[in-house]
């Protein structure tokens, strides 16, 4: 029972992170801004980094089923 929600969590930060981190190659590769009105490095290293963290998350849901 309880692993359902474990294993939707899982998928979500999935998707998430790797979507983030998929935009922001995409944009960092096309010299375009992550975020408008932010220093380039700053915003690209600070999605990246929560790119990681979100499927970080997404190891740790999905293996403490």
């Amino acid at each position: 029972m309880e692993s359902g929600p474990a294993i939707f969590a899982g998928v979500v930060f999935a998707l998430f992170g790797g979507a983030l981190l998929v935009w922001t190659g995409a944009r960092v590769r096309h010299r375009e801004p992550v975020a408008h009105g932010v220093n380039q490095v700053a915003s690209a290293t600070l999605a990246g980094l929560a790119g990681v963290v979100a499927l970080g998350l997404a190891a740790y849901c999905l293996t403490h089923l």
